[in-house]
């Protein structure tokens, strides 16, 4: 495989479906490899002709996260401009606390971490969107460790779900779930009462459960530049979403969409935050009220964030044009249909409900409009289509098991 000599080299954090996809995204557009700090010598990123893998011990640790890269950063000294970026919110989070040591080495296109610590918290990222009149489901705040009444105008079902993921994370007691549903007050009271038990200790919200499937859900990517002006929005309808217990609600087929209003609500929130670089938003049409209400900020590219690049909008683009060649196109909304999927058609023709959406899809198989991340032609490897394929169809025996 022949690659391109670039002035820079993308050096990206981890090893899902993300990194590979990133790694595609600058392939395609720079016919170069990325670099990968993993841990893994398995799964997505292995046996592929576009990355190169570099596997060591303890990157969950920021200090050893941050010393390997200084590590990168020296090798590549005078060489090339390193552009890095992570494939999940801890690596995410540790780049940004660790902005100040790694500048001298790498671009890195992250908001600062007092922006990080504001928004990442859902009951402040809600106080924003009330004060600015956009639309979010109807929230009641449960504080741990203080008397709450547990009386909210909203009725059962609810959502129930960490306000602070980042310490969710380490707190542990029987039954913990991602997100919970609750039909009835004695079974919330039940988890919060195991909640207490344990070391979270901030706010959990309990929502009001907007009706509908996996197709009620939108997907938003926005990309806000150095000035914080948004630049470019591309907007995504799931077909789908992954009901495994490991990654619920991750989508697993999305169909590009258009719809201004869902654009400038987060416009109008990115820009009054100050934000910069990439934001991804999960949001859910409420048939009730006919609005779109959003439920969280990502501060990074999403785990389907290929359905961006495979529309014809490569999402590495804006970072390497803002960033390298300081040469951004005007304001773009993506305005491409195009089918990303990560499952098989008979997946999607079998679980998707919806006729009209059923339909849609067919068409784009038959003209050609479909784009699976990890089958890249370009990508030669037989063993990375070997496992690519497998994972493909693996999805007949993980639907059938838990949709």
């Amino acid at each position: 495989m022949q690659f391109q000599e670039r002035e820079f080299l993308p050096v990206i954090l981890g090893a899902d479906i993300t990194a590979y996809s990133l790694a595609r995204s600058f392939h395609e557009e720079y016919g170069i490899k990325s670099l990968v700090l993993s841990m893994s010598e398995g799964g997505y990123i292995a046996n592929s002709d576009i990355i190169e893998n570099r596997v060591f011990e303890g990157l969950e640790k920021k200090e050893v996260l941050v010393e390997r890269l200084l590590e990168v950063g020296r090798e590549f000294e005078g060489k090339k401009k390193l552009i890095v970026l992570g494939c999940g919110d801890w690596y995410v989070r540790a780049l940004i606390e660790s902005k100040a040591v790694l500048q001298p080495y790498y671009i890195v296109p992250y908001i600062d971490e007092e922006l990080l610590n504001k928004i990442v918290l859902k009951d402040k990222f809600y106080e924003i969107f009330e004060e600015l009149g956009l639309d979010y489901p109807e929230t009641y705040t449960y504080t741990c460790g203080e008397e709450n009444d547990l009386s909210f105008k909203f009725q059962y079902p609810v959502i129930a779900k960490p306000a602070n993921s980042a310490m969710y994370h380490y707190a542990k007691f029987p039954g913990k779930k991602k997100v919970f549903s609750f039909d009835n007050e004695a079974s919330l009271r039940e988890m919060l009462g195991n909640l207490e038990q344990s070391s979270y200790d901030y706010k959990f919200l309990i929502q009001d459960k907007i009706p509908g499937d996996d197709t009620y859900m939108r997907v938003l990517t926005c990309y806000c530049d150095q000035n914080s002006k948004v630049r470019f929005a591309s907007l995504g309808r799931t077909l789908l979403e992954d009901h495994t217990p490991t990654a619920i609600g991750n989508p697993v087929a999305i169909i590009n969409e258009v719809n201004p209003e869902i654009v400038t609500a987060a416009t109008k929130f990115l820009e009054h935050i100050g934000y910069v670089g990439f934001a991804n938003f999960d949001i859910k049409y409420d048939r009730r009220d006919g609005k779109y209400k959003f439920f969280e900020i990502n501060v990074r590219l999403g785990r389907s964030n290929f359905y961006v690049t495979g529309s014809g909008f490569n999402t590495v683009k804006w970072i390497v044009d803002d960033y390298i060649y300081n040469n951004l196109p005007e304001y773009t909304v993506a305005d491409n249909i195009h089918l990303y999927t990560v499952v098989p058609k008979g997946v999607i023709m079998k679980y998707v409900s919806d006729p009209e959406l059923k339909a849609q899809a067919k068409a784009l198989f038959k003209a050609g409009k479909v784009s699976y991340p990890l089958l890249y032609k370009a990508d030669k490897n037989l063993k990375h289509w070997f496992y690519a394929v497998a994972a493909l169809f693996n999805q007949y025996r993980k639907f059938h098991k838990y949709f």
